[in-house]
Formats: structure tokens, C-alpha cells, sequence
């Protein structure tokens, strides 16, 4: 299981490897799942959420982004679609 920060920051994989946004994971990492969808930053939100488990998080979350958005999602399994986030086994990290 890889953190939550470099869970949140996942740009795509490579085999085995989650390749991870270094920069934004400063910048951004320590942040909560509301201020990261306060920021704008969606998808790491919602990666916040689903790597949390908390169902209370998450349905917070789907509230603020539908708001945002103007939209009608009403399951995590519907945004892990839109955003292209799934819970994927890794070995490593690679940093960019």
C-alpha cells in the first residue's frame, strides 16, 4: 500500500510503479480532502476520500463537487470513472 500523499498524487502507473506528481505532493500533500476540492484540485479530493474509507468524507465530497460542477454524481464509482483514480496493488514509487 502506497501513502495517502502519493496515492493522491498518482499521474498514471508503470507496471508495478505509481508514477507520482513530486511537485504537487509538496505543495499539496498535507492538505484535507475538503481543501484540496476547496483549492480546486478534484481529483486529488476524491482520491482523499476514496484512500480515506470514510463514507461521511466521501459523501461530503460528491455534495461540494456536485455543487461546484452542476452535476448529479451520487456514487464513488461514478467519479473513480470520471477521474480515472482505481485503488491499483503497486510495489513502488517513482517521483517525478
Amino acid at each position: 500500500m502506497i501513502s495517502r500523499e502519493d496515492f493522491l498524487f498518482t499521474i498514471g502507473y508503470d507496471g508495478l510503479q505509481a508514477v507520482v506528481d513530486g511537485k504537487a505532493k509538496r505543495q499539496y500533500g498535507s492538505l484535507t480532502t475538503m481543501q484540496l476540492a476547496e483549492e480546486g484540485l478534484y481529483r486529488a479530493a476524491f482520491s482523499s476520500a476514496l484512500y480515506s474509507g470514510d463514507e461521511a468524507e466521501m459523501k461530503a465530497f460528491i455534495a461540494f463537487f456536485n455543487a461546484k460542477a452542476g452535476t448529479a454524481y451520487s456514487t464513488p464509482d461514478e467519479l473513480m470513472r470520471l477521474f480515472g483514480v482505481s485503488r491499483e496493488e503497486v510495489k513502488k514509487v517513482l517521483i517525478l
